[in-house]
């Protein structure tokens, strides 16, 4: 974003003090600790902290100017500002006056796992060819997104910008302010039960990002979830394009090969042959659909589409293989979890032959809500010990899980701590000559990365 005060103030429909309207703006911020000189700062009111007392701390880094809720005492005399009702509503309305005025191609990724992995694939299929730009981090809520398309280009061709939820109308304000010509629905999982209810509710709540898709755009969403198919039922003929494995997909994932470099995996329906990423699993060879799919729309051709993802690089701790010490072998998935990630992530390590011995390390998964006890104890009946060589447990609502598991696997190859790494980093350093192959999976709260680090540093 490149505009002047006054430019940014008949957004809002507000006045900038004389003076000060020719002043440039280029960016936009609600922290001091990340502020870029030319941002213009926005404070918040909240009940613990109040942004507005941070505003002399913006200039000094270099805030071009900044926003000022009405009736908040303390405005600076001597400086460039815009008096606002609200200055979230505020930073949203720049959001959507700023998409107006640009002529990119917006894509919206959301689903209850595969979001960033998507963004990030979608994003390297389309960058070699385009100026493409992306969410970064987290920046996939309220605030967030308007942060992100007000920091694009105005050259940006395609904008991938991933969209999180945890109630419903979430999905369908951030659809509506980006108004996206291509919208993906990754799956549908367990996240954000406590809120939603249920997986029908999910559906629903993430179905709300067609609220936004403008005339002519398509709906990607995962063909192989019943609870998908009534939601795009409604939509026009045309608009909704599955992909996924089973026979009525558009795009279809027949088959999935892993090596220690990433996947393989072959295509039919709209695109038959062989692609790889450079990820495992055969849930990110289905995230790559969308990718292919959208790459398509773009005009790319098939052996384009082949080169990027193969050179395509993703978000740290999905999937990741990391080589760890005495010739182990690391799968660091430990960005985030839910049942069906963890399914998937054992799914592959059942099948995986990069290592003889297989070992799997899983922390707690957060915001399962009243399916909190069944979700963690349901994972048993992915544990046997003719698949998996040990199993490590970390953190309390784990402790289910292990009890379910007692007297399966023989002595020193299951163990359960609640708060303490260091009796699972212990028993795994004792497997390390053995070259084993070890997954780390589990919500980001429990930092599961750590488990490597420690072991590195036995």
């Amino acid at each position: 974003m490149k505009r002047t005060l006054q430019q940014i103030a008949r957004w809002l429909g507000s006045e900038s003090r004389p003076g000060w309207e020719e002043i440039t703006v280029t960016g936009a911020s609600i922290d001091t600790r990340t502020l870029n000189e030319g941002d213009l700062f926005i404070p918040f009111k909240g009940e613990q902290a109040d942004g507005h007392r941070f505003a002399g701390q913006a200039f000094e880094k270099g805030a071009a100017a900044t926003l000022w809720q009405e009736g908040v005492p303390g405005a600076p005399e001597d400086r460039p500002v815009l008096f606002v009702k609200d200055p979230e509503q505020a930073l949203q309305r720049m959001a959507r006056s700023y998409r107006e005025e640009l002529d990119a191609v917006f894509i919206g990724i959301t689903g209850s796992n595969g979001k960033t992995s998507t963004k990030d694939l979608v994003a390297g299929v389309l960058s070699p060819y385009f100026n493409v730009r992306k969410t970064e981090g987290n920046f996939n809520n309220e605030l967030g997104l308007p942060l992100t398309i007000l920091s694009l280009e105005e050259d940006t061709e395609y904008a991938v910008l991933e969209m999180g939820m945890s109630g419903f109308g979430e999905i369908s304000f951030l659809s509506e302010l980006a108004r996206p010509q291509f919208a993906v629905i990754t799956n549908i999982g367990e996240a954000h039960l406590q809120d939603l209810g249920s997986r029908e509710g999910i559906a629903k709540a993430k179905s709300e990002i067609t609220d936004g898709l403008q005339a002519g755009g398509k709906l990607f969403f995962d063909g192989d979830e019943p609870l998908l198919k009534p939601h795009a039922a409604t939509l026009p003929a045309g608009v909704a394009v599955p992909f996924g494995k089973s026979p009525e997909c558009a795009l279809r994932l027949d088959s999935v090969e892993a090596s220690e470099s990433g996947s393989r995996f072959r295509t039919s329906g709209l695109v038959e042959g062989e692609f790889g990423i450079p990820v495992l699993g055969a849930h990110q060879a289905k995230n790559a659909l969308t990718a292919i799919l959208i790459g398509l729309e773009a005009g790319l051709k098939v052996g384009q589409i082949r080169a990027s993802l193969q050179s395509v690089s993703l978000t740290g701790m999905r999937m990741q293989t990391v080589e760890g010490p005495s010739g182990s072998l690391f799968i660091n998935d430990a960005y985030n979890a839910a049942p069906a990630s963890v399914r998937a992530a054992l799914d592959f390590m059942r099948g995986s032959h990069l290592r003889d011995e297989k070992w799997v390390v899983l922390g707690d998964m957060l915001e399962l809500g009243s399916l909190e006890r069944q979700s963690h104890e349901g994972l048993a009946d992915e544990l046997d010990p003719a698949d998996f060589d040990g199993v490590c447990l970390f953190g309390p609502r784990m402790e289910g899980l292990y009890r379910k598991l007692e007297g399966r696997f023989a002595e020193g190859r299951l163990i359960w701590s609640g708060d303490d790494l260091a009796p699972i980093t212990s028993m795994l350093a004792g497997r390390l000559p053995h070259a084993p192959l070890i997954l780390l999976k589990g919500s980001r709260g429990m930092a599961l990365e750590r488990v490597l680090r420690q072991l590195n540093d036995h």
